[in-house]
């Protein structure tokens, strides 16, 4: 195991982090729009972003057994920080987009890593989360205009925020009462 997190840990964090963004988007309607609809070509997020993806990854290519590839462990280390100052430098287009869905496809791993050999059926609320963070992270990386299409459509009408903020804050809450009433 790479992350040592346990269930309940992982499931807290998730689902902590799943209220606090949709209550925000629930209390700040006007803020959560104007921030999403910014968010796709926003350099200051890619800059945020970016470099987290970049650190993360370095150190999971560090850690991990990489089996017959362990001979390049150098070589991909040094293409990862290269590969992170020129996508910097020449993809500006929706960057931020691509590294949200790098960063959604890196942290869907801790989720299915603390839930592997769980017999609860709750863990598959967390299984359920990460595989959706898999789906979103490609097409984020592969289509990223789909992301500011999406965000179009979900700030278009004020109910449509409020069911969306509602159904992030019921899984959240659902994941925090299985991380500690059950986990």
């Amino acid at each position: 195991m790479i992350y040592q997190l346990n269930l309940q840990t992982t499931g807290l964090a998730t689902g902590l982090l799943l209220l606090l963004s949709h209550v925000f988007a629930l209390v700040r309607p006007d803020q959560t729009i104007q921030w999403a609809k910014a968010f796709p070509r926003s350099r200051g997020a890619a800059g945020v972003l970016l470099p987290i993806v970049a650190v993360w990854s370095f150190l999971l290519v560090r850690s991990i057994d990489l089996g017959e590839f362990s001979p390049l462990r150098n070589m991909i280390l040094v293409a990862i920080v290269v590969g992170t100052v020129l996508s910097w430098i020449y993809v500006p287009e929706f960057l931020a987009v691509r590294t949200l869905g790098m960063l959604l496809l890196l942290a869907a791993e801790p989720l299915l890593e603390s839930a592997v050999l769980r017999h609860e059926p709750s863990r598959l609320l967390l299984v359920v989360i990460a595989y959706v963070w898999v789906i979103a992270g490609l097409f984020f990386v592969g289509m990223p205009y789909l992301l500011r299409d999406g965000i179009q459509w979900v700030t278009a009408s004020r109910t449509r925020l409020k069911i969306g903020a509602l159904a992030g804050v019921v899984y959240g809450l659902a994941l925090v009462g299985c991380a500690l009433a059950v986990w």
